[in-house]
This record gives structure tokens, sequence and C-alpha cells, in this order.
């Protein structure tokens, strides 16, 4: 089991006036909000945890800035894709409405590959031969254990991204304070594997409806969130006035105590033969959506976070495109999903090297989700030096 490097960061302790009516009125806001607890483990000496709001400590001094995190493989699978992603990163970063920060492919081999120098890389291992039963995206909760153990993470927030995205514009941030933003995926449906999920989020933490339609990606969560902590034995002790409140702060962070969480909640899932065979593929994303749950955070969601060609048609107001699904059509520009088209994208079609430049266009008639998928990536290829030169690797499973 993997755990936690700790709880948080106690700062100096302050005696702070306080009118008895704001402080009631602060308690009853938290517990109504949908984004916290009332435990802190490992703070046993203290009484029950209190977060401010986000939109509440949140000023202009404070940045919003998000960190943008892939996790990789070296195989020319993940590489051509992460090249790609890298490239209208840069593109965007710095346009009008962007929050987005600086960029690390979190590579989860042990090793060095030749991407190093070309995408800001961070190398974490792997896990242990054979724990992840050839499904290999269990690395991935246990690759951002890792970096956000080890790493030096300057923004205050985190984008958890995936190779397969393209960024179609700025993306600002999306959460709200400490409450993250997530994206609603159309096959995440908790209510419909209740029996399941119950294995491993007890009817003791709440109905299944608190588990979030979501996968880890996209999601833009808070690195870091600050907590009041009211140590009533202490004030009690002191025999100070009613309207005189012992407060600490203690500076807490978020993602690093959902993704050891999010590790075994996975690897617990994997081992159980009904969970596995449920779930399949998108196992570690039910895994994460279990693990954000059990620690009481939930995400707001925002269906326009990205768009999934070819099942979306148009590309609206979205900000990224998850080119996951291959896009097969006839000459008639008709969808042909389940059967190879006459033209077809699919990004397992360029498993053990990088996909030629100069796609050809869809015939009329096709979305323009998936013309536009093929323009973005034609002119990343065009301008990316060495394209077709990148052939490391071993293939992508």
């Amino acid at each position: 089991m993997i755990g936690r490097k700790n709880m948080g960061r106690a700062y100096p302790v302050l005696l702070v006036l306080l009118a008895p009516v704001l402080l009631l009125t602060m308690i009853i806001h938290n517990k109504a909000s949908n984004s916290g607890s009332w435990v802190v483990d490992g703070l046993d000496w203290f009484d029950p945890v209190i977060r401010i709001p986000g939109n509440v400590k949140r000023s202009e001094d404070l940045s919003s800035k998000y960190h943008v995190a892939v996790t990789a493989t070296d195989t020319p699978y993940s590489q051509w894709q992460c090249r790609i992603m890298f490239y209208w990163y840069k593109k965007v970063k710095d346009m009008p409405g962007s929050d987005m920060g600086k960029f690390t492919r979190v590579l989860h081999t042990g090793s060095p590959d030749k991407l190093m120098e070309e995408i800001p890389t961070f190398v974490v291992d792997p896990l242990p031969e054979g724990l992840d039963r050839g499904y290999v995206v269990l690395n991935r909760p246990w690759a951002f254990v890792q970096w956000l153990e080890k790493a030096t993470i300057e923004e205050e927030y985190i984008l958890m991204a995936e190779p397969d995205h393209i960024f179609l514009k700025p993306l600002p941030n999306l959460a709200d304070g400490i409450q993250p933003a997530g994206y609603p995926f159309f096959y995440i449906k908790p209510t419909e594997h209740e029996k399941i999920l119950r294995k491993f989020y007890p009817e003791g933490n709440g109905p299944v409806t608190d588990i979030d339609p979501i996968g880890n990606s996209p999601v833009i969560i808070k690195k870091c969130y600050t907590c009041v902590v009211i140590n009533q034995t202490f004030l009690h002790s002191l025999r100070l006035p009613y309207n005189m409140v012992f407060i600490n702060y203690v500076l807490q962070s978020l993602l690093e105590e959902i993704a050891p969480t999010w590790v075994n909640v996975s690897l617990r899932m994997k081992d159980d033969p009904e969970t596995d065979k449920a779930f399949g593929w998108v196992l570690e994303m039910y895994a994460y959506a279990v693990a954000s749950a059990l620690h009481g955070v939930r995400h707001i969601l925002h269906k326009d976070f990205m768009l999934q060609p070819p099942w979306d048609l148009e590309v609206g107001k979205n900000f990224i495109i998850h080119y996951t699904y291959g896009c097969d059509y006839n000459l008639k520009g008709e969808l042909t999903y389940g059967k190879k088209g006459e033209w077809r994208f699919d990004k397992r079609s360029y498993l053990t090297s990088p996909l030629p430049r100069n796609l050809s266009l869809p015939p009329p008639g096709v979305p323009e989700s998936v013309v536009r998928l093929v323009k973005l990536v034609n002119e990343a290829t065009a301008n990316i030096p060495g394209w077709d030169t990148l052939t490391t690797g071993q293939d992508q499973k």
C-alpha cells in the first residue's frame, strides 16, 4: 500500500478576535460545502478542520497558474503524441485568457529517453515488474505520487493531461479555489456499478452519487490549500473569552492526498476479477473518481473542457481535443465506426513509428471536429524538427 508523505505543515499560531456569529457562519458555510471534510489524519490533537472556501481566500496576489503534467512512456506511440501535445501547448500558452504555467512530461520508465532535451521531462520509476498486470495505465497514479513527492512545482494548480490531448485555444483555470475542475465522461457511470463500487466505497462513506463521472484527466486541481484548525481543547484550557479563538493555519496538498489513495484503489480494482472485467480500460479512471470521493472531493464538471471525435461533431467552445477514438468514414463522409473506413484516422495505426506528415483530409461531409483534428496534427508534424527520425522505444500495448 502507498502511504502519505505528510498531512500538512503547521504555521505559527495566531490569536484572533472573531465575533461568534462570524465563526458560526464560517462553520455552517464549510459544513454545507462540497469541497471539504471534517477530519485531518495525523493531527489527532486538533478538533474539527474547517477549510476556507477558495473563493474567499483567493486574491489578486495569488496566482491561478496551473502546471501542465502529462504521464508518458518511451514508446514511439507515446513520444509522437507528446511531441504534438507540447507543440500546441507552446502555441497557446501565452495567448490572452491562458492560465498555463510550465509543462512536465512525467516519464515513468525509470530512465531518460531521446525527448529529454525537446520536452521538459521528469523521470520516475514504473511500478514493480508484474504489478500492472499488462495494464500500463496503472503506472499513471504511481507516477504522479513520485513526481509530487520529488519535483519542485511552482504553480498553485496542476492540470493532469494525457499525450493524446491537443489544446484548441488558451485554457483558463477552470477550478474554483480548492474545488477542482473535471470533465464528465459519458461512459463513467457510478450509479450503474453500485454493487462493484461498494467494494471500494462503502455505504458509510455516502451515496455512490458522491463519485463524480470523471477520470483523472483532464482535471485542474489545486496543489495546496489552507486549512483553519480550531483547537477547542487548548481554548478551554486557557479559559479565553468566548470571542477569542485560537487558530492554526495548516498548508495542505490536495492532489498529494488523493494520489496515494488513487494508486491503492487502482491496484485493488485490478486485483478484483469482477471489477477488472466490468471496468476494463477505464478502470484507472474509476479509481481516481473513487479516490477523490473517499477524500470528500467533488469536481466542478465542465462539458466544454474537451471534445472527443468522432462522437462530438463540432469544436464549439471546447478547449481540448481528445483523439482516443478511431475515426472511420466512407468516401460519402458517413461514419463506419467498428469497421475500417475508406478514410480513417486512428492513433493506434502508429504504434511503432510516428505518423506520417501531411495526412489526407477527410472526405466532404465528415464532421468539423475530425477535420480540425487532422489539420492540427498536420500543422504540428510539419513544424516539429526531426519528426520522422524519432523511433526509439518498444511497442505500446
